[in-house]
């Protein structure tokens, strides 16, 4: 039998998603999941994770807004793709045209996805050329890292106390990849540093 199933998010703590989850029971969600304090950008959320788990083909995921599952236009329709896939459908409390369950939900949804995915070959395509005309001009083009110094710090010292990649990545906001993008770098860093030194001291003897 199928179910009709809540996921609500608030992004801090101190957030109260009652009106979310009280929406969406009004809507028919027989179960809702809540996550407290984590970010659309962040995949593996727990209650999302737990949400995706229990979902069952046939089953309808109820969302206040589609923002509440993903922090992307692109992540919105892999998430919406990887549940057609499932048999999952899903539908949006705040935008109609997010409803899956209906024939011109899906039809709707199957043109946006369309011009959504070309707007990303787009962007993606004059990004290389950005970069391609930067690099024959002497100059290396990129965003700049989420990374920083501080968050490095954090994540090196999470580390340190067997947190796993996952857990640092949600509890700095950031992908999993950018983590170990960054602890790869301080690691080969701290390791030149003391190759330096060792140098150093041998020639000193």
């Amino acid at each position: 039998m199928s179910s009709i199933v809540g996921y609500a998010r608030v992004s801090t703590r101190e957030q109260d998603p009652a009106a979310q989850e009280a929406e969406l029971r009004a809507g028919g969600a027989v179960r809702v999941f809540v996550d407290h304090g984590e970010s659309s950008k962040v995949r593996d959320r727990p209650e999302w994770l737990a949400c995706l788990d229990y979902l069952r083909p046939g089953d309808t995921l109820l969302v206040r807004r589609l923002d509440r599952i993903a922090g992307s236009e692109k992540m919105a329709i892999e998430t919406i793709n990887e549940l057609h896939d499932r048999g999952v459908n899903i539908k949006s409390l705040t935008e109609p045209d997010i409803d899956t369950t209906t024939p011109m939900g899906r039809a709707l949804f199957g043109i946006v996805a369309v011009f959504a995915q070309l707007r990303v070959d787009t962007i993606r395509d004059n990004t290389r050329r950005g970069l391609a005309h930067a690099r024959s001009q002497g100059r290396v083009g990129g965003r700049p890292t989420v990374m920083t110094p501080e968050r490095i710090g954090e994540a090196a010292l999470m580390r340190s106390q067997d947190k796993s990649v996952a857990h640092i990545a949600r509890v700095l906001g950031v992908g999993e990849s950018s983590v170990r993008r960054a602890l790869e770098k301080y690691d080969r860093d701290g390791d030149a540093v003391t190759e330096t030194r060792r140098r150093e001291n041998a020639g000193a003897r």
